[in-house]
């Protein structure tokens, strides 16, 4: 279990211990208040005071917020108004600098606490354009209140120094900046909690305070009665209450609320801000010329504040405005154009008129194996895969447009003569063979390319058109072998058209159930008695008559109608297994084989498809032979692992169909549950005639014997074939000497006869 924090902590704690906090302060307010004797007053102060630096020490070490640094700055804002609250009294009294001593300590305290203030904005990543105007908006008026209100005739006193003077008009000054300060913490706080609203309120008791003193220096005085000071002494309690309630962790770290160019709170605020030059003067009957001057430049400031703030609205709007349209038109991860910008692009350059022998190529480039490193290494490793390749686009094609429009797929526009197209073409390839220098490890990642061009300025070449031309291409670099390029043919978008046209053709095969099953024996070599059969898929067109699977299964897998397919075939087998067994055709021991695609491997349904027709057809697991592909093996995204595991659990047997023709590794056959190999045909047709194909089908039944896999050959056409097989340590077959593929019908006439002596 995780340990709880001492946020955690506190909240569970809820508000009791700011509460008492609280109390206290209060009880310590009122004996100053009322007491009556100063040393009893002396001693609540100093409670209050010291309370309050406490209660913040207490806070930063039980909370632990981030940053730490305001709230001590806080804490000592406390100590020293302390002293120099302390001081006030002694201090009024006497002459010279000595006046001067409560100063000392209060000013430092306003200093610390602006600094503390700043720290929390400064937390947010720095303080808000905005709110910073709209602060200084509402400061100027409350400086010019207080500058003409009280700063002014409390520096113009007759009879006192010109330092305590000009100290009697700064604290209104000082005044100000809290306004400003507290302005920009609350129009830049979005989750407001307890200690947030302490905190404000600890402002505003300090302002009250210091209002009340500067009401009574007008009149020439420095002190007043106690109840002058009750703003402050509750202001330290709030103060302090706020460090020990946890919410205080928030106000370091709370997420800043969004620019906003206006609302209903800063209006309230600001209008009245802005009204204050016009109020003073119609208020005041008589100015000075000083007051004049202040408000003069108080007003004016207004209006300048007014209009930066009206061009920082719009400057900010135009860079949003620009900021979301190339979010529009431009891939985050890359820089690159996107589709759209891409599309846009090409539209231009096809409207440009160019020589001739100078057309526009469009390139469509899809990386090869990118699947699987993004697969083997994570979403992260691929986006810097990704990122390299724009990088390498960008240094290989600096006079192209560029634009990423999928995950690894990547577009070219180039206006160039045929010659220069296809160096361009050259040189991508040769840049993306080179190694990516990756954290975890080095990868290498090609790229199959597919171009197409409008071949003069009068052709109907489109946008639309050359992209998916350029697509067309780049499959057909895929199936002639990856980490090339080809120029797209008009003979290609017929066999797209034909694929499409098969993909339909598939889904209707599946409706109007023009699918069959046909079966080919598998024999015991040194007997000759039948132990099995595959079961193999035909497809009776109603028009072109017999497709062979060779010119269907391809599309089927491509297209993902594969997975339906299969399903039949699975179901439509074991069915036909279950009617054999029950009418004797068949013994117990008899298996079914049944090939399975990469596709269906990847179906999370197999599985649970082959187990309910297991169950639905009363048939065992061990009944079940399935055939994979060597290719399922090696490629550690098709998700085999999980699936062949369930499989065997089920009792099936896994068998590796084609085995030697493909990436045959000793290895591959551990690491997965497989229970036999069949061995291809090329080699079975070579045995008697090339000495190696004999040899390697002698390896073959070595490795198996060794892994204890059984081993069928696929392919057998005659005897002397069957003989070598047999000798050779072989024990099943497969092929024409014993009958060609047929439908279950026939597999029954041709195989039942024979049940008996099986």
């Amino acid at each position: 279990m995780a340990r709880p924090t001492s946020t955690d902590v506190g909240a569970r704690g809820s508000g009791l211990l700011p509460t008492i906090f609280l109390l206290g302060g209060l009880l310590a307010a009122t004996v100053y208040v009322t007491a009556g004797s100063p040393t009893i007053s002396a001693i609540a102060f100093c409670t209050v005071g010291l309370g309050s630096a406490g209660a913040l020490a207490v806070g930063i070490r039980r909370y632990r917020p981030a940053p730490r640094w305001p709230w001590g700055c806080l804490a000592a804002a406390c100590l020293t108004f302390l002293l120099g609250a302390l001081l006030r009294n002694w201090a009024a009294d006497q002459e010279g600098i000595a006046q001067l001593a409560s100063d000392g300590f209060t000013i430092p305290g306003y200093a610390l606490m602006f600094v503390g203030l700043g720290g929390f904005l400064l937390a947010r990543k720095g303080i808000k354009r905005h709110a910073v105007i709209d602060g200084l908006l509402v400061g100027v008026g409350a400086v010019l209140i207080f500058a003409v209100l009280f700063a002014i005739p409390a520096a113009t006193i007759e009879g006192r120094s010109a330092a305590v003077s000009t100290l009697a008009g700064i604290y209104p000054l000082l005044d100000g900046i809290l306004v400003l300060l507290v302005l920009n913490l609350a129009f830049t706080t979005a989750r407001q909690g307890p200690s947030y609203f302490m905190l404000i309120g600890c402002m505003a008791l300090l302002l009250v305070g210091d209002i009340a003193y500067a009401v009574i220096g007008t009149d020439g005085k420095l002190s007043g009665y106690p109840l002058l000071d009750l703003p402050f002494l509750l202001g330290f309690t709030l103060i302090g209450a706020s460090a020990l309630h946890p919410s205080m962790t928030r106000i370091g770290n709370s997420a800043s609320l969004p620019v906003q160019a206006w609302s209903v709170r800063r209006l309230l605020l600001i209008t009245p801000a802005l009204a204050v030059p016009f109020v003073l003067i119609v208020m005041i009957d008589r100015f000075s010329l000083i007051d004049r001057v202040i408000v003069a430049i108080g007003g004016a400031l207004a209006v300048a504040l007014l209009m930066v703030r009206a061009v920082s609205a719009v400057h900010d709007y135009a860079a949003a405005q620009r900021r979301y349209e190339y979010q529009a038109t431009h891939d985050p991860l890359t820089g690159l154009a996107n589709r759209a910008l891409f599309f846009a692009q090409v539209r231009t350059m096809l409207a440009q008129r160019s020589p001739p022998d100078q057309p526009l190529w469009v390139y469509f480039l899809d990386l090869d194996g990118f699947k699987l490193v993004n697969d083997s290494r994570g979403h992260t490793a691929g986006d810097q895969v990704i990122v390299e390749v724009a990088r390498r686009l960008r240094l290989s094609a600096p006079d192209a447009q560029i634009a990423r429009v999928g995950g690894d797929e990547f577009v070219i526009a180039y206006r160039a003569a045929r010659p220069e197209a296809i160096l361009l073409a050259e040189a991508i390839l040769q840049a993306m063979r080179q190694t990516l220098r990756m954290p975890a490890a080095d990868v290498v990642v090609t790229v199959s390319i597919g171009i197409a061009h409008s071949s003069t300025p009068e052709s109907d070449a489109t946008a639309e058109s050359l992209l998916r031309d350029a697509d067309t291409a780049m499959y057909q670099a895929k199936a002639t072998g990856r980490d090339t390029w080809v120029v797209f043919d008009p003979i290609m978008r017929a066999r797209v058209q034909e694929r499409i046209d098969m993909h339909l053709a598939l889904r209707e095969a599946l409706a109007q159930e023009q699918f069959r099953l046909a079966f080919q024996p598998i024999v015991h070599l040194a007997s000759g008695r039948i132990r099995g059969a595959e079961a193999l898929i035909r497809w009776d067109h109603p028009v072109r008559g017999a497709i062979p699977p060779d010119a269907f299964i391809p599309v089927a897998e491509e297209s993902g109608v594969i997975i339906e397919i299969g399903r039949w075939v699975i179901h439509g087998a074991l069915r036909q297994l279950a009617v054999w067994r029950e009418r004797g055709v068949v013994s117990d021991d008899f298996w079914l084989s049944i090939n399975v695609s990469p596709r269906q491997l990847r179906d999370p349904q197999l599985c649970v498809e082959v187990a309910a027709a297991l169950e639905q057809y009363g048939v065992s697991g061990s009944a079940v032979m399935i055939e994979l592909t060597e290719s399922v093996m090696i490629d550690p995204t098709s998700g085999a692992d999980q699936a062949l595991s369930t499989l065997r659990e089920l009792g099936v047997q896994l068998v590796v169909d084609d085995f030697g023709t493909g990436f045959s590794a000793l290895g591959y056959l551990r690491k997965y549950p497989v229970t036999g190999v069949k061995i291809d045909r090329s080699f079975v047709a070579g045995l008697g005639v090339n000495p190696e194909d004999e040899e390697i089908v002698r390896a073959v039944v070595a490795m198996s014997a060794a892994l204890k896999l059984s081993v069928v050959a696929e392919g057998v056409q005659d005897r002397s074939q069957q003989s070598v097989l047999s000798g050779l340590g072989v024990i099943y077959g497969q092929g024409w000497l014993w009958g060609r593929p047929v439908d279950a019908a026939s597999f029954e006439l041709a195989w039942s006869m024979t049940s008996a002596n099986r």
